[in-house]
């Protein structure tokens, strides 16, 4: 069974381990409640991972039959109501963009292992009992003394005639973006000197299990570490969290606006996960979430809202994040 510690613990293992350049997987929960830390995790099948970097899962059994899922919406009143919370705090001034999300019901073929094993994802982890995810989204990456983040903000249905030129050109959507950005700029320039914006707004195109593909916008961020950032590894990680793109901005006031209206804590969902193979570390925002609760199933979503965001097309939004990447 896993071993939870505090975020500290957390913290002062990955510092020893980096700075003995041991291998180790890790994770925090949005709420800086709980994580752990997994010494030499290729060595273990408890809890499933895989990054650009390593995993230690083989896909060699697949069942021919693949997995998909049913998913039942929470109803548009009660999605309104957590939405028009966070709406007043924009409105108030108390945040300029916050990230607002929901759990809706799910009905699934196969088990979360098994999903694990499907679903194509540069970034996948899976407590068995508890939840799987199939991230997109790249937290941040450190090698060669840099480190690296990439804030994915703005989707859009790829079958739309002219959807990247739609995408792009959309006024909230592109206020958003530049919001994160600036925000991770700022996250990322309190461990690291010369950050800058390599690449700003590009395209990721991802296929999902309704058969069609979903456009989305992201950008690349990068910042110069001391060379010896292994002994600080999990200070620097802690320090960034939690990541500014599945929060808003700024941090504080805005976390407070979510409190308020999603009532509930978020868990793991949200949170980050990562691998550090003794040289480099890649890690991932915790979503794309499926979780596991009293033999029931939920699919985690949400999206940014600003003062220009309209309910129904965010609830929108949200129903068009469910799906396995398949």
């Amino acid at each position: 069974m896993i071993r939870y510690i505090s975020p500290d613990k957390a913290k002062e293992q990955m510092n020893n381990l980096g700075k003995e350049r041991k291998s180790f997987l890790f994770a925090f929960d949005y709420e800086l409640s709980k994580a752990f830390v997994i010494e030499e995790p290729l060595r273990q099948k408890e809890v499933l991972f895989s990054t650009p970097l390593g995993s230690n899962h083989s896909a060699c059994c697949l069942k021919k039959d693949i997995p998909s899922l049913k998913a039942f919406p929470i109803d548009y009143s009660l999605y309104k109501q957590g939405f028009d919370k966070i709406k007043l705090s924009l409105l108030r001034g108390d945040s300029y963009l916050a990230n607002y999300t929901v759990a809706t019901p799910i009905k699934i073929t196969h088990s979360l292992e098994e999903i694990f094993s499907y679903v194509n994802s540069p970034f996948k982890l899976c407590l068995p009992e508890e939840f799987v995810c199939f991230s997109p989204e790249r937290f941040v990456r450190i090698e060669n003394n840099s480190i690296y983040t990439h804030p994915m903000k703005g989707t859009i249905d790829a079958s739309i005639p002219n959807a990247q030129k739609i995408i792009l050109k959309d006024k909230k959507e592109t206020a958003e973006h530049i919001t994160i950005v600036d925000l991770l700029r700022n996250d990322i320039g309190m461990v690291a000197k010369e950050v800058e914006v390599l690449r700003f707004r590009y395209m990721d195109k991802i296929t999902n299990s309704k058969g069609g593909s979903i456009l989305q916008v992201s950008s690349e961020i990068k910042g110069s570490l001391q060379e010896d950032w292994k002994k600080d590894i999990g200070s620097i990680i802690l320090r960034l969290l939690p990541a500014g793109s599945i929060c808003g901005a700024p941090k504080e006031s805005t976390l407070r606006a979510i409190n308020r209206a999603e009532k509930k804590p978020r868990g793991f969902y949200s949170g980050v996960f990562g691998y550090f193979d003794g040289e480099r570390l890649d890690s991932a925002v915790l979503i794309r979430f499926i979780e596991k609760k009293n033999e029931e199933y939920f699919f985690r979503s949400g999206g940014g809202i600003t003062v220009n965001s309209q309910c129904k097309k965010e609830y929108e939004e949200v129903n068009q994040k469910i799906y396995l990447p398949l």
